[in-house]
């Protein structure tokens, strides 16, 4: 009479001989460049984004500051925290408090800011994703995770098409941050709850021109 734990590792040695001999180089064929032309990209993108119910902005690299500005007034963003990194230029037209952080502000004192802008280093249409990697225009980790909004500037330029592109461009070594929407979780009943363990409202702002 055949048990059970017999059948099982019948199974497992059936699957181990298939397998390929220690040593064998794994195919790797994935796909390396942009797959999509920029208006596409954007949509799909923007799709994605929307579905993760974060706010989308598309904007020129001229226009940059006014939609940024726009953005953080009527949210009631009175008060920001930036990366040390950040292009000044893109605040310019902000008339509200700009805080530099820095490794000497305990991470539980950004609660106290109304929100924060970061740059973004790339990002993956297919899945909605924003990749952060700790450069100086995108901050610490903490930064984007502790005060309730995060308004995230993306380049249309840095947007890759599905994830083996997206993350081909990153460096392993960096301390990467991946944000899909904004932070939400559920209890067993299914029921959403946005900012547990990150910002309750992410707003990208895409630079299509640059």
């Amino acid at each position: 009479m055949t048990t059970a734990r017999a059948t099982v590792l019948g199974r497992v040695r059936d699957a181990l001989a298939l397998a390929p001999a220690a040593g064998t180089e794994v195919p790797r064929a994935y796909r390396t460049g942009r797959t999509l032309p920029d208006d596409e990209c954007l949509a799909l993108f923007t799709d994605r984004l929307v579905d993760y119910k974060a706010r989308v902005r598309t904007t020129t690299a001229d226009r940059t500051a006014e939609v940024v500005a726009d953005v953080l007034t009527g949210l009631e963003a009175r008060r920001i925290g930036v990366p040390p990194g950040l292009d000044p230029q893109w605040l310019t037209a902000y008339d509200g408090e700009v805080q530099q952080d820095s490794a000497d502000i305990p991470a539980p004192t950004l609660g106290g800011l109304d929100g924060v802008v970061t740059a973004s280093a790339v990002s993956c249409a297919e899945t909605g994703t924003i990749f952060l990697d700790g450069s100086p225009d995108q901050g610490r980790r903490a930064l984007s995770l502790v005060p309730d909004l995060h308004v995230c500037v993306v380049d249309l330029s840095t947007v890759e098409v599905g994830v083996p592109e997206a993350v081909a461009q990153l460096v392993p070594e960096r301390p990467t941050t991946l944000i899909s929407g904004p932070s939400a979780t559920s209890d067993i009943e299914l029921e959403r709850v946005e900012g547990v363990h990150g910002p309750r409202t992410l707003v990208v702002v895409i630079r299509t021109d640059v």
